[in-house]
């Protein structure tokens, strides 16, 4: 194969170690593999209105300039997510033929396409001229049949995997004691963005509930603070109900975020909407029970039993089902969450992506 050229408006950077950053792991696990892959992506979240054209129209023209640079040695484009990083790829298959993959992640299809007629007949565009399309779960392929009319031959579902070599279960008195954690807490752990859409204040209310219940709880939020705004409003509302034992944790880096995770006692993902789920899988692989909302891509993560899934936006619902969690068997269904992060594991999704090169590539 030829070069390939990946285009993402996520990639992570040194000050933001987190964004994008299952891109970039698998962006590397093909150079491992012997793939030759350059990258023109993003890699800072930060900016108001004005900042972020600005961002992304360097990054758009920078892209453009790569393309026609490049355009004889390409075999292939890929894009993570449909709009707006999916139009470099279909202007470079309309002006030098490369053909190109598309990676829907959720958020290009639940609210990207939504904002107005012109983006979603441009998403629509962009994926049906795609010589293959990639849903990181089973409601977005059913999405992106349905709703956009791609054929469903040309689309394969694919999460964007699990690295069983960082995920994997810990010893947890060791890693309680390496991350300062009270050895007889039962602690709760969220890992994502902490804004308004990723249920945090449910949780933050769910946690309040379970206080009264288990004395000996606590909570722990990982994750960028996207929105100060909404972080102040959340921390107000923990100030004037006073509750204790809720600490922001802030970013982390993979292999910190690992021991999280073997550390915790349950993960919690309330989140409203959901393409995948990424951080769900990885609790698994950790030997985590995991607490999700029934959205998105989290139902068939896990189901039949994989773990425990709760309505959106609802606090008690929410807090019944962390109970759950922490009062159950941790070695319930243990197999069928081991059989899944098989099935996820970077090996399976490196065999099937390099499938999808193989039969997009163009030869001349």
């Amino acid at each position: 194969m030829k070069k390939i050229v990946v285009f993402s408006n996520m990639y992570p950077s040194n000050e933001h170690p987190t964004y994008g950053i299952f891109v970039k792991n698998q962006v590397e696990l093909l150079k491992d593999s012997g793939v030759i892959a350059d990258v023109k992506a993003i890699d800072n979240p930060k900016g108001g209105k004005v900042q972020s054209l600005l961002k992304y129209g360097k990054w758009f023209a920078g892209s453009l300039l790569y393309l026609i640079g490049n355009q004889r040695n390409l075999a292939l484009t890929h894009a993570h997510y449909a709009f707006p990083t999916g139009l470099l790829s279909l202007i470079g298959k309309r002006l030098f033929k490369i053909p190109y993959v598309v990676t829907v992640h959720g958020g290009d299809i639940d609210k990207m396409a939504k904002k107005n007629a012109r983006i979603a007949g441009l998403t629509q565009t962009i994926l049906q001229e795609a010589s293959h399309v990639i849903t990181v779960g089973e409601r977005l392929k059913q999405e992106v049949v349905t709703n956009f009319g791609v054929l469903e031959t040309n689309v394969t579902v694919m999460s964007m995997g699990v690295d069983r070599t960082v995920f994997h279960p810990l010893v947890k008195e060791q890693v309680r004691s390496e991350l300062n954690l009270p050895q007889r807490e039962q602690v709760i752990l969220f890992i994502g963005n902490l804004i308004r859409e990723k249920g945090v204040l449910e949780l933050v209310q769910a946690f309040e509930e379970l206080q009264n219940k288990l004395p000996g709880v606590s909570l722990h939020l990982v994750g960028s603070a996207k929105s100060a705004a909404f972080v102040e409003e959340v921390k107000q509302y923990i100030a004037a109900r006073q509750i204790g034992r809720i600490h922001f944790e802030g970013t982390k880096p993979q292999k910190e975020l690992a021991k999280w995770l073997a550390a915790a006692d349950v993960l919690a993902l309330p989140s409203y909407h959901e393409g995948f789920g990424l951080v769900a899988l990885e609790a698994m692989a950790a030997g985590t029970p995991v607490v999700a909302s029934d959205v998105g891509g989290l139902p068939y993560l896990l189901a039949d039993g994989a773990g425990i899934l709760v309505p959106a936006r609802e606090v008690e619902g929410l807090a019944a089902g962390i109970q759950q969690a922490l009062t159950a068997d941790e070695t319930s269904n243990r197999e069928r969450r081991e059989e899944l992060v098989h099935e996820h594991s970077y090996e399976m999704i490196l065999e099937k992506l390099l499938k999808i090169y193989g039969e997009t590539e163009r030869t001349r």
